[in-house]
């Protein structure tokens, strides 16, 4: 499955497509808004992580973009944790929405939530989904990995 990660502070970038291919995604970049609704028009992706705060266009003005065309779920991502702004990343149509700094092994349990929901078909038991038939890594075997990136 592929993720887009898009944000413009490259570290955060890294550290998300590090964990996020550790765990068998496939994991394109990019550090703008304009770019990644290009990327979300010509991609298939199964998450597309997206920060508000971006150069040419910005988070929410780039997912009410890929709303347009798409229903991929998104995640905002991003330092802004007034209440008003939750409300408007979900009234641009953002389907979760997790606050700087954060914890990587949230992340990871937000998108597998995410996948999963998505790919089930009205009638589908969650079983027999893929992303929920392999077995989940327990915390401890995490604890390297459990970085909070801010």
């Amino acid at each position: 499955m592929k993720i887009l990660v898009v944000d413009d502070e490259k570290t955060i970038v890294k550290g998300i497509k590090f964990n996020l291919e550790n765990e068998g995604y496939q994991v394109d970049v990019c550090y703008d808004g304009e770019t990644a609704v290009d990327m979300a028009r010509h991609g298939e992706y199964a998450v597309i992580l997206l920060d508000l705060m971006m150069p040419k266009l910005d988070g929410l003005g780039a997912c009410q973009q890929i709303r347009q065309f798409s229903t991929v779920p998104i995640i905002m991502l991003t330092a802004r944790s007034e209440d008003a702004d939750k409300l408007i990343g979900f009234e641009s149509g953002a389907d979760d929405y997790i606050t700087k700094p954060f914890n990587i092994l949230e992340l990871k349990a937000r998108i597998r939530a995410l996948i999963r929901r998505s790919s089930m078909a009205p009638g589908t038991a969650a079983s027999s989904c893929p992303a929920t038939s392999r077995s989940t890594p327990s915390a401890a075997a995490h604890t390297a990995s459990a970085r909070t990136w801010s």
